[in-house]
């Protein structure tokens, strides 16, 4: 027993002397860079005449820009924001430096509805008459849409060209919870709420079979009609293709002309070399791109008028948020500010979030409610804005989406669990001294009685009413009407539209120039909410990366991914408008 003891605190020692090297560690990068912070890459950029823009994506491309302290490589670990990708694109259009674009996409971590974004600013790219060239050891069909823009697309000799067609991964947990003794308590409204069925089945409902393939389909057509256009290959073939999988290798990939040549990279440059007109390639980096075409006294620079554009990004939670999270008293501040700030003419929310907290998403509803009084307000949808996201966004002027955004999952739930088997099995009891009949509501130690399963069933149908008539005011239709779109079923953008729950096709720059236009200008500067300085971002990244790096390392990146998922169902209280926690289309 003395040595298990002794081997315990060890392993505590030896963690906790890992955690504190790994501190120092990012400490010192960020006082080594702190003093870089005149230009957005930390060092003078300057672009030489038939440069090359190189746009490659392995690192995460979000809604906002971040930094990040990185362990593995000693550095800070910066990456762009979404719409500084896109304004990069356009700038290399109309700049006589750069010659063309590099697509190196053997590594993409961006959702679907943002690569339609990038991928609609490379088809504007096009029309200046410079080349873009596309290249990869491995494409998914995210990375392969993104390609199809390109004037040549090129594959790695034994390279891999997935073309199979999407698949919607979803975990069902009910026979697990069961044998360690968990039963799940779930009340919920909509028939298509399909959120909570992963602890509800062992198989999908028809219901959310139903919605799901809708669309998976819908994002599918969407994918499968630009690479028609791109092509010229009608969208009956290249179903042909995925039904029978004839795109089994990198030969088949060339013949049925999904690429053009299969080259290695040493190859594809050397022909970029010779498309650049010059003898020695200059690859220019995105980020030096964007921190050389805009000088930090450019971004600094004041406006008299001015868009504010409004991240909320992640799920929706109570208090402060995060980078990754949404808290009511965070967003509602920053729309507050925005609302009373004299120079911010028109304010953008930008969403991109499966949901969460339905108290929280009122709470922050009010504020765009309060902010549509006083100024055009108007929401840009990213990736995902459905369940909560769709709350906060139904009161807009306009709601922007892309075509494969999800969105809708008009719809609300209650998830609570009874743990008693579990702690009998194990030998925990537990005793509740209740000063009124039913003072320990939802205790998990106990089976909830019918009575009070109704009196939450009740609250449920209340969120919902509320949600409701939130959407039919915001929208100007008929409460039974977005009762009928409504039941938790998740939409695409294009379906969306259709439907009455979306207004323009289109990205942030879209929604950024309507807000414009209806606030009547012609001249104004972008202001960002919440504001954070680079150094706060730094910091912040400090201790979230230090964190996020031990336990990465430890359980590998797949498990780690599932490790996330889990956490959020910490974060599950009171009523939810949340869409389902797993569900991952490839």
């Amino acid at each position: 027993m003395k040595g298990f003891f002794n081997y315990v605190l060890a392993s505590m020692l030896g963690t906790f002397l890992v955690i504190i090297i790994i501190f120092l560690i990012n400490l010192i990068i960020i006082i080594g860079l702190v003093s870089s912070f005149g230009s957005l890459s930390g060092k003078e950029i300057e672009i030489e005449k038939n440069s090359i823009l190189h746009l490659d994506f392995k690192n995460v491309v979000a809604d906002r820009s971040s930094a990040k302290p990185n362990f593995a490589s000693f550095e800070i670990e910066k990456t762009l924001s979404l719409k500084s990708v896109t304004e990069s694109i356009i700038k290399a259009k109309n700049d006589n430096r750069i010659k063309g674009i590099f697509l190196d996409l053997s590594v993409l971590q961006i959702g679907t509805a943002s690569v339609e974004e990038i991928r609609n600013a490379l088809k504007d790219f096009k029309s200046s008459n410079k080349f873009i060239i596309a290249h990869a050891d491995f494409y998914t069909h995210k990375s392969y849409y993104l390609a199809s823009v390109a004037d040549k697309v090129y594959l790695t000799p034994e390279g891999v060209l997935q073309f199979t067609g999407l698949s919607a991964q979803i975990i069902f947990f009910k026979s697990l919870l069961e044998k360690i003794g968990v039963e799940p308590v779930i009340i919920r409204h909509g028939k298509f709420k399909s959120a909570v069925e992963p602890f509800m089945y062992d198989d999908i409902s028809d219901a959310n079979r139903e919605q799901t393939a809708r669309y998976v389909n819908s994002i599918w057509s969407t994918i499968l009609q630009e690479i028609e256009l791109a092509r010229s290959i009608p969208t009956t073939i290249l179903n042909n293709y995925a039904d029978s999988l004839l795109i089994r290798n990198d030969k088949a990939a060339l013949k049925y002309k999904l690429v053009d040549k299969l080259l290695y990279k040493d190859e594809v440059f050397d022909e970029l070399t010779g498309l650049s007109g010059v003898e020695t390639l200059n690859l220019v980096s995105l980020i030096d791109y964007f921190s050389s075409a805009n000088d930090i006294n450019d971004l600094i620079k004041s406006f008299e008028t001015n868009i504010a554009v409004i991240y909320a990004e992640g799920s929706i939670n109570s208090g402060k948020g995060s980078e990754n999270e949404i808290g009511s008293e965070t967003l509602s501040e920053s729309i507050r500010q925005a609302r009373q700030d004299s120079t911010v003419k028109a304010i953008v929310l930008r969403v991109n979030s499966p949901g969460g907290s339905s108290l929280a998403s009122e709470v922050i509803w009010r504020e765009c409610v309060l902010a549509k009084k006083e100024k055009p307000f108007f929401v840009s949808m990213g990736d995902v804005a459905a369940s909560g996201g769709y709350y906060i966004s139904c009161m807009a002027d306009t709601i922007v989406a892309q075509q494969n955004t999800l969105t809708g999952s008009i719809g609300v739930f209650g998830l609570l669990f009874n743990t008693k088997k579990l702690m009998t099995d194990v030998g925990i009891n537990v005793r509740a001294i209740n000063s009124n009949t039913y003072s320990d509501i939802g205790n998990p130690a106990r089976e909830m009685t019918a009575f009070e399963k109704n009196m939450i069933q009740l609250t449920v149908e209340d969120v919902y009413d509320t949600f409701i008539t939130h959407v039919s005011e915001g929208r100007n239709l008929s409460k039974e009407k977005i009762d009928s779109i409504g039941q938790g079923r998740i939409w695409t953008g294009a379906d969306a539209k259709k439907i009455g729950l979306v207004d323009v096709i289109g990205g942030l720059q879209t929604t950024i120039d309507l807000a414009a236009k209806k606030a009547k200008l012609t001249e104004y500067g972008i202001k960002t909410y919440p504001e954070k300085d680079k150094l706060t971002m730094i910091i912040e990244g400090l201790f979230s990366n230090t964190k996020s790096y031990i336990v990465k390392e430890a359980l590998g990146e797949t498990a780690y991914s599932y490790f996330l998922k889990i956490k959020e169902l910490r974060k599950v209280n009171g009523i939810q408008a949340r869409i389902p926690f797993y569900i991952d289309i490839e």
